[in-house]
């Protein structure tokens, strides 16, 4: 008897399922992960935000779900590929404690930035100038960009969890191993390693569930003293189901930073977040697209101008809405690994924000501790594009170790790029070596110049 192959779905035919070596199952798994990975992004949020200005927390929680479900699943279904969006961490604290904080801007003022810094980035993206920047960055910086961004996520867990801490006299200390919240992670992080190592289907998932039932059942023995240090989840059986959204903080943005601060200061201020916005999404999509595979032979992505234009408009999306500005998560690397490989799993993560609109009680049930983990363990799956760097070429290794080294020990994507790009533009030139620098690599290498002076400019004019 002839085999058969069945046909397609509707489903398969419309993300390119089987072409992309997946299927429904694994793309709703992966995209469940990345949710579960992204979900403190509900209550980090509003934390920031609600610091400088007083704004209530259920309003902001409200629109950052909204802002992340509508734009995750615009990228799912406009790019078709696994990239989740939210409100930017980083850019959200820019907002709430310079613009508003330091620079005495209202809130509808500097989301009034954030609206005119995306609308800059995406006529940027419909001009194809970003696309072009994106591909004139060279091959070895591209890697040591997604290596970079690996071993930030990874001190991001470490952070979370508390095993990394501020030190007393030093930047850095091992923190307490006393606490319970680091013992309940080094559980989850051995559980969750031993999953992957047994390749299991869905170890980053099954990680985070099972450190999530530890965390209840740790807080229920101690009366939940233990976890008052705790930040975005409470580990505890919520009281309540299901929570009313509010969305009066929709459309509340202003222009009037303009007048207020002065035309250059207002410059300077859109300027800032436009190019930690413009280069940070263009780091995290590299480094997504080579874990999963999706670089062609000149490690482009394809498509990518789909992905850059749904990632401006959130942006202003972002802006209008209230929640700050939306960008690409990093954390969406957390269902590649589960094999995510379509928009399909990007819409599943996007539907669960905004069922997390009525559900944000059930969804702060996870604490940090447990999707910590899986960061630290993504990071680790990163890491692997540095044994294709050419080390003994230091004219390129120097720029790429720059780059990497710099985003962890600064906490910002954006400041690693701007190293790489910077020291790679001066040793390519000066360095005795060709001087093969594209004129797209010198023009961002003098704008990440202008970023890196804006605090001295800021003095001068603000």
């Amino acid at each position: 008897m002839a085999a058969t192959t069945s046909t397609p779905s509707a489903l398969e035919r419309r993300f390119d399922l089987r072409e992309r070596g997946t299927n429904v199952r694994t793309e709703v798994v992966a995209g469940i992960t990345t949710f579960m990975t992204m979900a403190y992004i509900l209550f980090v949020n509003p934390t920031i935000l609600g610091g400088p200005t007083g704004l209530p927390f259920p309003q902001v929680l409200t629109v950052t779900a909204l802002v992340a479900g509508v734009m995750t699943i615009a990228m799912g279904a406009v790019a078709n590929y696994p990239f989740a969006i939210a409100s930017g961490l980083g850019l959200n604290a820019v907002v709430a404690f310079q613009l508003v904080g330091s620079q005495g801007l209202t809130f509808p003022e500097a989301m009034g930035v954030v609206v005119a810094e995306g609308v800059i980035i995406t006529v940027l993206v419909l001009t194809g100038f970003r696309e072009a920047v994106l591909d004139a960055i060279p091959l070895e910086l591209k890697k040591a960009i997604g290596a970079g961004i690996g071993l930030f996520i990874t001190l991001i867990g470490f952070a979370t969890a508390g095993v990394v801490v501020q030190g007393s006299g030093t930047p850095l200390a091992l923190g307490s191993f006393d606490s319970v919240r680091v013992g309940v992670f080094i559980a989850g992080l051995l559980l969750t390693a031993v999953l992957v190592a047994r390749r299991i289907k869905g170890a980053l998932l099954f990680g985070i569930l099972g450190t999530t039932l530890l965390a209840i059942v740790v807080n229920l023995l101690s009366g939940g003293e233990v976890w008052l240090e705790v930040g975005p989840g409470v580990a505890q059986v919520p009281t309540d189901i299901v929570a009313l959204p509010d969305f009066s903080l929709l459309g509340q943005f202003s222009f009037g930073f303009v007048a207020k601060l002065g035309l250059i200061a207002a410059v300077l201020a859109v300027f800032t977040l436009m190019l930690a916005d413009f280069f940070d999404t263009m780091g995290t999509a590299i480094a997504l697209g080579n874990e999963a595979g999706f670089l062609d032979a000149d490690q482009r992505l394809p498509g990518a101008n789909r992905v850059l234009l749904v990632d401006s408009l959130a942006a202003v999306a972002g802006g209008a809405a209230s929640a700050s500005s939306a960008t690409t998560y990093i954390e969406s690397a957390s269902g590649i690994s589960e094999g995510g490989r379509s928009g399909l799993t990007s819409i599943v993560t996007g539907l669960l924000f905004l069922l997390a609109l009525f559900f944000s009680p059930l969804a702060g049930v996870i604490p940090a501790e447990a999707t910590a983990p899986a960061l630290v363990l993504v990071g680790f799956l990163m890491l692997s594009v540095l044994r294709e760097l050419p080390w003994t070429n230091v004219t390129v290794a120097i720029p790429a170790f720059l780059t990497m080294v710099t985003m962890p020990f600064t906490y910002s994507i954006t400041n690693g790029i701007g190293a790489g790009f910077v020291s790679y533009t001066v040793l390519r030139l000066l360095g005795g070596g060709p001087r093969d620098v594209g004129w797209l690599m010198i023009v961002s290498s003098a704008a990440f110049v202008v970023y890196f002076a804006i605090a001295p400019l800021s003095r001068l004019f603000m």
